[in-house]
């Protein structure tokens, strides 16, 4: 799901139609307002969570917008390489970007023969459609960036999200024209301190903001909930993070990378 902020925040990705927000969904919702977020976009990865993420984004018309696609775990289950579901939901007016698509060699849940086709049946579906990408990659830098870069010029932005690779892997990235998306793992001084060395180099019309709720709770939230839960509400505390070091007023790397997010969506 992720967010545009207004005041306080920017942006966060993942899926609110997740279960472990069953129990409270507007709760979460009015809470990620009252700390700014302004916007939301919820994020399809499978094409069972892609319809709903399209279903959840229409009970808060003018708020909520998702995405669909197939996370390359999921690409396994892809049959048809046409994507019929994913190109319906794609003409919904809320439907704002084609993904969650990519690699990712880490896991190997379907193989990755399968994820790479999958991957560039998102990318010409996206191209045909002109609409913009929102990427996984872990582990498999060289080939996603084999299979993306013919794209590129056939589609009208995309970005990484979740970013986590090395300083060389960003700057392709980059030089490519990517946006580059930041979590909370900004936030871990132990598995995100490369991260944090490398966040200051990314362009400030090239950045935006997550939190990948509801996962990667940012590691230095205090006091930290319950649930271990993220949330939407936890966005500022990451972009106050990145503002740090990335030596930067906080309301004002707040206001770019709004205005990025809101220039890639359309919204």
């Amino acid at each position: 799901m992720s967010s545009i902020g207004g005041n306080t925040s920017d942006r966060y990705w993942r899926q609110l139609n997740q279960q472990q927000f069953d129990k409270d969904r507007d709760d979460v919702v009015a809470r990620a307002q009252e700390a700014g977020v302004t916007t939301m976009v919820l994020t399809g990865t499978d094409l069972e969570s892609s319809p709903e993420a399209a279903e959840l984004a229409a009970r808060y018309p003018g708020f909520a917008y998702s995405t669909a696609g197939v996370h390359p775990h999921d690409a396994k289950t892809v049959e048809d390489l046409t994507l019929p579901s994913i190109r319906a939901l794609a003409q919904l007016p809320q439907v704002v970007a084609i993904g969650e698509c990519g690699l990712d060699f880490n896991r190997d849940f379907s193989p990755r023969s399968q994820q790479e086709a999958v991957f560039e049946a998102h990318l010409t579906l996206a191209a045909e459609l002109n609409m913009p990408v929102f990427l996984h990659c872990r582990d498999a830098h060289e080939r996603f960036m084999a299979i993306l870069s013919p794209w590129l010029d056939k589609i009208p932005a995309a970005v990484l999200h979740c970013f986590t690779g090395t300083e060389e892997e960003l700057k392709v990235c980059l030089d490519a024209g990517l946006y580059i998306g930041i979590t909370g793992w900004v936030c871990d001084e132990r598995r995100g301190e490369a991260l944090r060395d490398i966040v200051p180099l990314i362009p400030d019309d090239k950045l935006m903001i997550e939190t990948d709720a509801p996962y990667l709770l940012p590691r230095d939230l205090k006091p930290k909930p319950k649930s271990r839960r993220n949330e939407p509400c936890y966005l500022p505390h990451i972009a106050n993070e990145i503002a740090q070091l990335r030596e930067q007023d906080v309301e004002q790397l707040i206001a770019q990378s709004t205005d990025n997010s809101r220039r890639f969506f359309g919204v």
